[in-house]
């Protein structure tokens, strides 16, 4: 019985030594928490008259903007959608954002193979990299392109089951019902109601507004002569890119770097496994930050720029659906067989379309600011935690010693009674 009785108080010490050290352990952290409101600019970003380079005025490319008549860029309305786009409200369970999924530092893809959604379930398909959507002329959006706008598309995640798990008259209540909404929502369309249309509108006008033209490349193309800033690296693989031979270019055009239709990559023999746009065609997106954004293609297959480049070097799959572009004069896909140098060229050229000043622009970035404690504070709260744990180790060692002590003087005393 005694001995039974100091095992449970034994056992009752290490138990709360155990529970005292957790919650230590959780004050000490001090993790920071984010707010529940946006902080926003005292004066508004400017969001519609973004100056854009030469090449972007261009008619290659400024021929391609997808942005309807009935929607254009405005400041108020890209604000309300920059705080959308980064709002966990939009969630069932205020877990997850468009953000969540497209993030800033990856130029706005997700550095995981599929995207976790609201209830902790996988998205079917990779999340692709958002910057330069405008410029994608026939306007459709996902993989398959199964939304016939940027419009159209920016709803459907937020009702996914997986991603978001909203219904759209559920979210207009929600957001109507907060402190900052009605005031956003009036600045960009002049009044307080909420409603879907609007929502649609703002989120897709911010989308539109990721114009990324910062980069090496950029520089590049108004050095004088052009592109004396390359590396002779990099100038090889650039000339590689625009050769026949590799045939890059004729997928991603113009200096926005991006396709004008979905195509087929021969990425598997068999087609059936995801169809997407129809007979294995997926979308193809802009290659700007591409060195940010893996990893590639439609599952995220290939984690590194190295993968993508052996694929079309040696690895493009016969298929029915293949593109013209990838099949040589018998039909069969074509074989570059780039060389250890090649490889590395075009690698080196894909980098210098990095834009670091669109990673960190505070136009796209998180208006939802996380609080950190003070350096004071935690350290403080370390020290406490620390001498805390102390004591209450060294009482647990002592009980336990005490206990031991007792229980051995019991044995001896029994002992000597039986002699």
């Amino acid at each position: 019985m005694r001995f039974r009785k100091h095992l449970s108080l034994l056992t009752l010490s290490a138990t709360l030594v155990v529970a005292m050290s957790l919650f230590i352990k959780r004050a000490s952290a001090q993790e920071a928490t984010r707010s529940s409101s946006p902080v926003l600019p005292s004066n508004t970003l400017n969001y519609e008259s973004i100056p854009l380079p030469p090449q972007y005025a261009n008619p290659a490319v400024s021929n391609t903007d997808n942005t309807p008549a009935d929607n254009p860029i405005t400041d108020a309305g890209a604000t309300l959608g920059r705080v959308l786009f980064y709002d966990v409200m939009l969630s069932a369970n205020d877990t997850t954002s468009c953000a969540s999924c497209h993030q800033q530092a990856n130029g706005f893809g997700d550095s995981a193979e599929l995207s976790t959604g609201f209830n902790d379930g996988l998205t079917a398909r990779h999340s692709p990299a958002l910057s330069n959507a405008r410029f994608y002329a026939n306007g459709r959006f996902f993989w398959d392109e199964r939304a016939a706008t940027l419009e159209d598309q920016v709803l459907m995640p937020i009702q996914d089951s997986v991603e978001m798990g909203m219904t759209l008259d559920e979210l207009e209540i929600k957001l109507a019902a907060t402190s900052y909404y009605p005031a956003l929502f009036d600045e960009a369309f002049g009044s307080e109601e909420v409603t879907s249309e609007r929502i649609s509108h703002a989120l897709a006008q911010f989308v539109r507004s990721m114009i990324s033209f910062n980069s090496k490349f950029d520089a590049g193309l108004v050095a004088n002569p052009p592109f004396s800033n390359f590396t002779q690296q990099e100038r090889a693989g650039q000339q590689l890119f625009n050769s026949n031979r590799a045939r890059c270019s004729q997928c991603h055009e113009t200096t926005a770097f991006i396709a004008d239709q979905a195509r087929n990559i021969g990425l598997d023999r068999n087609i059936n496994v995801d169809l997407g746009a129809g007979n294995g065609r997926f979308k193809v997106a802009s290659l700007r930050n591409v060195a940010l954004s893996s990893p590639y293609m439609h599952d995220g297959r290939f984690a590194t720029l190295e993968q993508v480049v052996d694929h079309y070097s040696n690895g493009i799959q016969a298929n029915p659906g293949l593109d013209p572009i990838l099949q040589d004069n018998a039909g069969r896909p074509i074989r570059p067989n780039f060389n250890p140098q090649e490889r590395a060229a075009l690698v080196a050229f894909l980098n210098t379309l990095t834009d670091q000043s669109f990673v960190t622009d505070e136009r796209f970035s998180d208006p939802f600011p996380l609080t950190v404690p003070t350096n004071v504070t935690l350290r403080q709260a370390q020290t406490t935690a620390q001498s805390t744990f102390l004591i209450l180790t060294s009482g647990f060692l002592l009980t336990t010693l005490t206990l031991l002590a007792v229980s051995e003087k019991s044995r001896m005393r029994l002992r000597w009674r039986r002699v």
